[in-house]
């Protein structure tokens, strides 16, 4: 597995696992498989693990510290705060320890931008965390531009974690730019849009009844027919290439540059196995510039979370 960075020199594979699933989010999560997918991803080179206290409510958490308790010099452990305040903050690192049973996690990243508390405020608490050894690095996710820059102001961010694929390039603009001047590693979760860039998903009731996505609107009726109307292009090169569609899109993000980390659902050993394989596939320039001029930014329909989880995005 290729090695990429962190903003603060930590070195971790270059594809991540995304421990959500373990929660529950999406239908059909198991914990024995959970532990077993961690597991193989640590063999393969898959090092950085992300998981958050909101995942289950520390569920996520402790399924991740049981399967790498015994091998806890192999990985390189991220969770996440729900919210900004000093003092929520400092109970809400020891549960999150306490539900991981470990001492210290690599990255502490505040999940969203707290609207009630000022950015400094909840860099200065997490800055104490590092100077105390129960926090490695700090990280954002789904911070806006100018909100960044001022994190960054306060302490080093070592990570932005927001949303990058094929079907959400928005960030090429008003991210990326920023965290490569500032040197902060871009860790690009959703990179395969929630599993609609696998090319599986076709119809509404291709997803489980109790599966979340059934409230996201580019999950929904015409949004979803038009959406996977797009993917046409992507299978073409794929078949040409004899990957799959998910393995030819996390390729893609792959191959926008060494400072983005995509952070992949990695729920069962199987599909450990089917992200590493995409860092065997070798895009070309002309097979960039077809990807790029099929998947324009905006070409999309449907938002990429229910309306309620709008105004948390990007502040």
């Amino acid at each position: 597995m290729e090695t990429r960075m962190l903003g603060d020199g930590t070195p971790v594979g270059a594809i991540a696992l995304g421990a959500m699933a373990f929660a529950g989010f999406y239908a059909g999560a198991d914990d024995r498989e959970g532990v077993t997918a961690i597991h193989r991803a640590l063999e393969k080179g898959i090092t950085l693990i992300d998981t958050a206290e909101a995942y289950g409510q520390g569920r996520s958490e402790g399924l991740v510290g049981r399967a790498v308790r015994d091998r806890r010099d192999r990985a390189v452990i991220a969770t996440k705060a729900s919210r900004g305040g000093p003092a929520y903050l400092r109970e809400a690192i020891d549960r999150s320890l306490g539900h991981l049973g470990l001492d210290h996690v690599d990255l502490y990243y505040l999940h969203r931008v707290d609207p009630e508390v000022p950015v400094e405020d909840t860099m200065g608490a997490m800055a104490e965390f590092v100077a105390a050894g129960k926090v490695r690095a700090i990280g954002l996710s789904e911070a806006g531009p100018e909100t960044i820059r001022r994190a960054h102001g306060v302490h080093p961010v070592a990570a932005l974690q927001t949303e990058y694929s094929l079907f959400h390039r928005d960030p090429e603009t008003d991210l990326l730019p920023v965290t490569r001047e500032l040197g902060i590693t871009y860790v690009a979760y959703s990179p395969l849009s929630r599993g609609l860039l696998t090319g599986t998903i076709r119809r509404e009731d291709d997803l489980p009844p109790e599966d979340w996505r059934h409230q996201v609107p580019r999950f929904q009726g015409e949004n979803l027919a038009h959406n996977v109307g797009l993917l046409a292009p992507l299978a073409a090169m794929a078949e040409m290439k004899d990957v799959s569609t998910a393995t030819l899109a996390l390729a893609w993000v792959l191959a926008q540059g060494d400072d983005i980390i995509p952070l992949v659902g990695m729920g069962r050993p199987s599909s450990v196995d089917r992200a590493a394989e995409a860092m065997d596939v070798h895009l070309t320039a002309d097979e960039l510039a077809t990807l790029d001029a099929a998947f324009p930014a905006g070409a999309v329909r449907g938002a990429r979370y229910p309306e309620t989880y709008l105004p948390a995005l990007g502040r």
